[in-house]
């Protein structure tokens, strides 16, 4: 493993990274000594009991090892709620959250709602983390129609979110050579895991990736199968109703930006103990693993399945439109011991050097239609 200069992990920490370390080389040694980063990261995230999703440490805020939107300000939340409330009329009043966090953004979007008395019939959850979901249910207990699903359902009328969800699905990492693409993936050497290759064999897939017979030899990159499969069964789900729309916020870029010439390494990144890496390899299990999200191919993804873009803006462009800055003056700047927090909060979600312009907003629905003055 690389050295790293970071936090070292508790002893109970570093025995559960050690089994699922024994696990992934299991994994190695039945799949012929390599699987796919895809399947690597698969099973650092979600293995049971000892994944960095399902494994019992904190993830988010202070104690954890990075910040959500949701973390940094009810308003936020707030702000969805007024989106939430603005497409109400067009189809029904349920909202579905997937990867909903500790619950914050489920708190404050319905705390906003109940503050206009216009509470959804019901919240669903969709949480693949045990001690998520225990965390959510503590946070929601007030909230009566708060209801937590195991899976995705085959049909759905209402409003789907997801913050931060789609930079968490494996990805397969690919690699430009003299001779074509190799997959990079993960196997066992040394007594330790180790990067290995070997040729692509899905020419098809390359299709995400614009003008790929013009980027360098050595071009390292993601593919996004997961996350498009995800995207299409969304959209299934949402188009087997009269009407639906799925709104993401994530980073990430339009296929023209992701596959520039200088992103020659991809986009993969790590985040521990608030620290940003780029190994994936260290400590599997303890720390988060992302890609940056391609939206050119979560759009054609959530199109092929009879899904219609909507809109796809910077989330400073949403939260702004959305009146986030209203929501702010709710609290009178005469109070700066109030005001100043909320104010710097606001700056940190829309300012560019922050969340604004890197994090992106997609909706994609059926039978619904957005106010053409607030998003076009």
């Amino acid at each position: 493993m690389q050295k790293l200069q970071l936090p070292q992990p508790g002893l109970e920490a570093q025995v559960a990274s050690q089994e699922l370390v024994s696990l992934i080389k299991q994994e190695i040694s039945a799949n012929s000594d390599w699987i796919s980063f895809a399947r690597y990261m698969e099973l650092a995230l979600y293995a049971p009991r000892f994944g960095y999703y399902t494994g019992g440490a904190a993830k988010l805020g202070q104690a954890g090892d990075f910040t959500t939107a949701p973390e940094m300000s009810p308003l936020f939340g707030a702000t969805l709620a007024t989106f939430a409330m603005s497409v109400f009329p067009q189809t029904t009043n349920q909202i579905m959250e997937f990867g909903a966090g500790t619950g914050k953004l489920a708190v404050d979007l319905l705390t906003e709602l109940h503050r206009h008395n216009c509470p959804p019939d019901r919240y669903y959850i969709v949480e693949l983390s045990g001690e998520l979901r225990a965390r959510q249910e503590e946070l929601l207990r007030d909230f009566s129609e708060v209801v937590w699903l195991e899976n995705i359902p085959a049909t759905f009328s209402g409003l789907v979110l997801g913050n931060e969800v789609l930079d968490a699905m494996p990805v397969h990492l690919v690699r430009k050579t003299e001779t074509g693409w190799n997959e990079v993936g993960v196997t066992w050497q040394d007594s330790g895991l180790q990067w290995a290759e070997k040729p692509w064999p899905d020419l098809t897939l390359l299709k995400q990736i614009p003008l790929a017979e013009e980027l360098p030899v050595g071009y390292l990159t993601e593919l996004h199968v997961t996350a498009k499969g995800f995207m299409r069964s969304v959209a299934q789900m949402l188009s087997g109703e009269k009407s639906g729309l799925v709104l993401f916020l994530d980073y990430g870029f339009p296929a023209s930006e992701y596959y520039l010439d200088q992103r020659d390494q991809g986009t993969l990144m790590c985040h521990y103990r608030h620290h940003a890496h780029t190994d994936p390899l260290y400590w599997p299990g303890l720390q988060d693993i992302t890609s940056h999200v391609d939206f050119s191919a979560m759009c054609e993804a959530g199109q092929s399945a009879g899904l219609e873009l909507l809109c796809y803006t910077s989330q400073a462009g949403f939260l702004l439109q959305m009146g986030i800055g209203d929501l702010l003056l709710r609290t009178s700047p005469t109070d700066p011991m109030h005001y100043l927090p909320k104010a710097n909060a606001l700056k940190k979600l829309v300012s560019p050097a922050e969340m604004g312009e890197l994090f992106k907003v997609l909706i994609m629905g059926v039978n619904v239609r957005l106010q053409k003055n607030r998003f076009l």
